[in-house]
Formats: structure tokens, C-alpha cells, sequence
């Protein structure tokens, strides 16, 4: 949801006609789905992260030749097979270990911003605005 600076009378009548509870849960919504895309970015970037240490691990195997790694993206050095598997198998443990986070994360916050959805709908309902109205 994305809060409209122009002020439409009738969006701000209506959220203003809402409890304050009802308004809280309506902003919490927001900063919740705001997480949500941050963490589905995280996501993303760890999957595409994990894709290429895989890729990198699966070329190392096929090779029998000289290997070689970059040190703080500027130093070219010479190392081992077994080194250079060392260090990819535990970056991608590591990998794994927070997408493993994020995925928890991804599923609290989609659970809460359902939860709160679901609170405001039964809250709003032409049902429930008819009877405050009486």
C-alpha cells in the first residue's frame, strides 16, 4: 500500500472514520510489507549468491589444471584445489544457513501481515460499518 501525498478526501475520510486500532494495524501493514520486500531482496541476492559459489564448486571439480582466486577484488593468487573447495563449501554453508533465516523471516512476516489483513477486513466490512453506524 502506498500512501498517496495528494490527499484524496475520500481515503483520508475513510481511514480517519477508523478506530485507532484499526489505523495502527493499517500502518503496521505497511511497514510489515516494506520488510517483506527487503527480505525478498535479501532473498534473491543469497539465491543468486548460492547459484554461483555452485557453479564456481562444479568448475574447480572439472579442473586439473592451475587455480587461482581473487583476494579483496583487486590480488590475484595462486591456490590449492582442496583450498579453494575449503573455502566455497563453507561460504556456501554459510549461504545456506541465511537464506534458511530469511525464509523463516519471510514466513513470519507473511503470517503477520495476513493475520492483520484479516483483523481489518472483518473490521471494515460493509457488514460491521453498518452496525457502528446504528
Amino acid at each position: 500500500m502506498e500512501h498517496n501525498h495528494n490527499h484524496d478526501q475520500p481515503q483520508d475520510d475513510f481511514f480517519n472514520s477508523l478506530d485507532e486500532e484499526t489505523q495502527n494495524s493499517l500502518q503496521e501493514i505497511q511497514i510489515l510489507e516494506h520488510n517483506f520486500q527487503q527480505v525478498m531482496q535479501q532473498k534473491q541476492l543469497f539465491d543468486m549468491e548460492s547459484a554461483e559459489t555452485d557453479f564456481a564448486l562444479k568448475e574447480i571439480e572439472k579442473s586439473d589444471g592451475e587455480l587461482f582466486k581473487i583476494v579483496g577484488g583487486q590480488v590475484v593468487i595462486k591456490t590449492t584445489k582442496d583450498s579453494l573447495v575449503a573455502d566455497l563449501t563453507k561460504k556456501r554453508e554459510l549461504i545456506e544457513l541465511r537464506l534458511k533465516t530469511i525464509n523463516q523471516q519471510e514466513k513470519e512476516l507473511s503470517t503477520r501481515i495476513e493475520e492483520l489483513r484479516s483483523t481489518i477486513m472483518s473490521k471494515i466490512s460493509p457488514k460491521n460499518m453498518d452496525n457502528k453506524k446504528q
